[in-house]
């Protein structure tokens, strides 16, 4: 026994729209992520080798640590 669900889709024209409205506010997010990553790598740069060691990350690893790229000690991935 198989089940028909009605498809229920909207105009192609309603679908753009929806993008277009979309767009401005996902490109402000983008904007204000960018810069808030590179304010944070700005600020981190400026730490002493010490500060740093004691964040747990190395002069190399700044850019990855402010992306989330870099593991903290003691936790597991997921």
């Amino acid at each position: 026994m198989s089940a028909v669900l009605p498809i229920i889709t909207r105009p192609v024209s309603a679908k753009r729209s929806e993008t277009l409205l979309r767009l401005p506010g996902s490109l402000y997010r983008a904007v204000t992520r960018y810069f808030g990553y590179r304010a944070a790598i700005a600020s981190l740069r400026e730490f002493d080798e010490h500060a740093l060691h004691d964040i747990g990350i190395d002069r190399s690893q700044i850019e990855a640590a402010v992306h989330g790229l870099v593991p903290r000690p003691g936790r597991r991935r997921a």
